[in-house]
């Protein structure tokens, strides 16, 4: 039940592995420095617009998006409180 997995794919099968990795219970993570594609021959515009589409096919597969907060404690980092930048 501890078990956690995150999936990231390079190249144009991103979002479709992404999804894959989502709908397996994983946790996943998208942005241009590893595809440019948002889907099959469209550029993506930026990575807010690769995160939405993820959220949203996350979303329709019936699990949560994590909050920035959330995402911190689940991989383990300080928070922007504790930092020096």
């Amino acid at each position: 039940d501890d078990y956690m997995f995150s999936v990231l794919a390079a190249g144009r099968q991103q979002m479709a592995l992404a999804k894959l990795g989502a709908a397996m219970g994983g946790h996943v993570r998208v942005g241009l420095e590893d595809s440019i594609y948002l889907s099959k021959g469209v550029l993506a515009k930026s990575n807010a617009e690769q995160v939405a589409r993820i959220r949203e096919i996350v979303e329709r597969l019936g699990r949560d998006v994590a909050s920035p907060t959330e995402a911190r404690a689940i991989l383990g980092l300080k928070g922007a409180d504790r930092t020096n930048f």
